[in-house]
């Protein structure tokens, strides 16, 4: 089952593969048509082994030109579409007692950068949810996975991407930027079906996979800085402790 907001973009999967493709038009933001679009799968299919939650897009703008319709409409998508769909489906996992849910989240959701921190709040978010759900289902047979993505050569910039209105104070901070990027390392997204397949065959998945060539040598510098911060800082955590009772 495939669903996509306009069905003219998975026509040709449905044209390749009538009989065991179904094409649905989906909205995620519509809680109830997440419901309905799962119960249509039910019909058809009987049973639904996994659920890939790959809804999102890039908010583009700092933080003081963010708009609220922009906030909420991020979190909508990003973080509400995913919770409808995980909900849509676990009745149906529960009653199987299997099934398998992958969150497809970012690099992103473990590191930040200036200039995209709408988009970075609701993978966050993500990926604490899912940290939560995937202890809450564990009993039930049902499985969870972040995906963590670095760049790949899709539409996320060029056609899906929102950009708020620049305001100029913030120029140094996006020229400052520009020269830490450096050369951009982008995957090829053909290179992910077969993973993302192996992993839905695995009995024993991991909590959390990064995607690409970047991630790894972005997060390992973030993770030992905040683990030399937070160390640095000990006494002072202990000491807010307060007197033992």
């Amino acid at each position: 089952v495939g669903t996509a907001r306009n069905l003219q973009d998975i026509a040709d999967i449905q044209n390749e593969f009538p009989e065991t493709f179904l094409g649905l038009q989906l909205e995620v933001t519509d809680r109830l048509a997440c419901f309905k679009v799962v119960e249509k799968a039910l019909d058809k299919f009987g049973q639904i082994d996994v659920l890939i939650n790959n809804a999102g897009y890039g908010q583009f703008g700092y933080v003081e030109e963010l708009e609220e319709e922009g906030v909420r409409r991020q979190l909508d998508v990003n973080v509400c579409g995913s919770i409808w769909m995980i909900q849509a489906v676990l009745p149906s996992m529960r009653a199987h007692q299997s099934g398998y849910i992958i969150q497809v989240s970012s690099i992103g959701g473990l590191v930040s950068y200036p200039g995209i921190g709408m988009y970075h709040a609701s993978k966050w978010a993500v990926e604490g949810l899912c940290e939560s759900l995937a202890q809450e289902v564990e009993h039930l047979g049902i499985k969870v996975t972040l995906i963590e993505p670095g760049g790949y050569a899709t539409d996320f910039g060029p056609r899906s991407a929102v950009h708020s209105e620049v305001n100029s104070v913030y120029d140094p901070a996006r020229e400052k930027r520009k020269i830490q990027a450096g050369p951009p390392s982008v995957g090829d997204p053909k290179a992910t079906a077969p993973i993302v397949f192996e992993l839905s065959r695995m009995e024993q998945p991991p909590l959390r996979l990064l995607m690409g060539e970047k991630p790894w040598k972005v997060l390992k510098p973030r993770i030992e800085e905040r683990m030399k911060s937070w160390e640095e800082w000990l006494p002072t955590t202990l000491k807010a402790h307060g007197e033992n009772q």
